[in-house]
């Protein structure tokens, strides 16, 4: 019986003690995810500006070969 009676508070106390560990791996996780979309979305505007750029370039060249 001695068993039994601080086997329970101890499984509890040792359960408890995860809940902070697993916040402030969510709140990690949320903050890498969090990067990576900025990072996504940049990466996004680079290759929207480049297309742009080739797309104006192509056009150019278009013109310049085509007679008047």
């Amino acid at each position: 019986m001695s068993i039994s009676r601080y086997l329970l508070p101890l499984i509890a106390l040792l359960l408890g003690g995860c809940g902070p560990e697993l916040a402030g791996t969510a709140a990690t996780t949320g903050k890498l995810q969090a990067e990576q979309a900025q990072q996504a979305k940049a990466q996004l505007d680079q290759f929207k500006l480049e297309l742009s750029a080739a797309m104006q370039s192509t056009e150019t060249a278009a013109s310049a070969t085509t007679p008047q």
